[in-house]
């Protein structure tokens, strides 16, 4: 990911924060059989295995990820996207002073870069089902458990899916949230998006005024 330095977050718990608050990722890998192949997926972090944390997943058997590295690890990219919004030069000030300048896209992007394993096996899977089922029911009035269903219908279900583990080597962040521009048009960014009634933008705003360069 081309990343200019104004754009970089290389803070490591900031990250590991991103990619628990945007939990479902795009999973690329390339094989001689498939070529590349995309998966869209919710994945389970856990920070404590592995100095940069490892990524838990599953996938439909019939996903040609399920066979992506029957045998050894393969080298994967995981992409989190976050809020993103249209940025139009209308809001610089800039372009009544200059008129130099062109439209733009902010956003907020972490790749994480690692080794693809399957797991297979039934233990695994119901672990990392319980974990992901927890994440995301946790704060429901009455939280859907694995449990809750017949177990021999889960161990059905459980046949149809591979699971997978990452563990990442190395992660990109990219903030591009105006931080290149100069003030008066940051605060016209922020305005700008500010007026808007889409919740995305609302949220880029609140991510421009924090990220916005701050004065020496």
């Amino acid at each position: 990911m081309y990343i200019p330095s104004s754009f970089a977050e290389r803070d490591l718990p900031t990250l590991l924060a991103f990619i628990e608050a945007h939990p479902f990722a795009t999973l690329v890998t390339s094989s001689p059989a498939d070529g590349l192949l995309a998966t869209h997926l919710p994945l389970v972090l856990d920070r404590a295995a592995g100095a940069m944390g490892t990524l838990f997943g599953h996938v439909a058997r019939a996903n040609p990820h399920s066979r992506s590295a029957p045998d050894e690890p393969v080298e994967a990219l995981v992409i989190f996207s976050g809020p993103d919004a249209y940025i139009t030069p209308g809001w610089y000030p800039t372009k009544q002073e200059t008129g130099r300048v062109v439209p733009t896209w902010n956003y907020v992007a972490v790749h994480a870069y690692g080794r693809l394993r399957l797991r297979d096996d039934p233990q695994f899977l119901r672990g990392h089902l319980e974990a992901l089922t927890r994440r995301h029911e946790a704060d429901r009035p009455h939280p859907w458990h694995v449990s809750d269903a017949p177990d021999d219908y889960i161990a059905q279900q459980m046949k149809a899916i591979v699971g997978m583990e990452l563990r990442i080597e190395r992660l990109d962040g990219k903030w591009k949230m105006s931080q290149n521009r100069p003030e008066a048009d940051i605060d016209g960014v922020v305005h700008g998006l500010g007026e808007s009634r889409l919740a995305r933008d609302q949220a880029v705003a609140a991510i421009v005024r924090q990220r916005r360069p701050t004065k020496d």
